[in-house]
């Protein structure tokens, strides 16, 4: 699940970076909103699938705080 959830943060960062570009050209305006609402969908996904991964198993909890703090 790593990998595509890399892969996936990847496609949405370079999309992002594309839709911002176009965005300076002079589109029509329905195209751009349906490139919005795609990068929204996109966004959103990826939000889902890295709170999702279920391959992910650790046995900290919030009282242990951050990996890096020795105690």
């Amino acid at each position: 699940m790593k990998n595509f959830a890399i892969k996936l943060t990847w496609l949405t960062t370079i999309y992002v970076v594309i839709f911002a570009a176009l965005c300076q050209t002079k589109m029509l305006f329905p195209v751009v909103m349906g490139l919005y609402l795609v990068g929204v969908c996109l966004y959103l996904y990826l939000v889902y699938t890295v709170l999702h991964d279920e391959g992910y198993k650790t046995n900290k909890k919030f009282k242990d705080w951050y990996g890096d703090h020795s105690r």
